[in-house]
This record gives structure tokens, sequence and C-alpha cells, in this order.
């Protein structure tokens, strides 16, 4: 069972960490008060702005849930 959380997104961030492949990850402010660095896929990091808020469920999706 995955990590199940619902937070907003507070920073963008991407690069080339191993060299050859690109990772695009998010900083997200949890509904609790903490942070925590999450990887997504290009279509949803292309969507996304600071201020939305991402919702990951139990099957381990994590899908944006509302727009700034």
């Amino acid at each position: 069972m995955a990590d199940v959380w619902q937070g907003q997104v507070v920073r963008k961030a991407r690069g080339l960490l191993d060299g050859s492949n690109m990772y695009r990850r998010v900083k997200v402010k949890l509904t609790d008060g903490t942070t925590k660095k999450v990887r997504v896929s290009r279509q949803l990091w292309d969507e996304l702005s600071e201020g939305d808020t991402l919702h990951r469920s139990p099957d381990g999706e994590v899908v944006k849930t509302s727009s700034s």
C-alpha cells in the first residue's frame, strides 16, 4: 500500500541527475505542514504551477486536484 497524502506545490524542478535521463520533481507542502519531494511524469509536470494541489491515492498515482 502506498503512502496517501494531499498537499500544495511550492516548487518545481527538473534535472539530469544521472547525466542522461530528465527527472521532474515537485516540492509539496502537505496538509500536516511537512514537505515532500515527489517525482512526477512529464505530462503532469507540464500541467503544474506553484500553488496547485496534488493528491496521492492508495494505488500510488499522483494527480492534480485543483489549480492555484
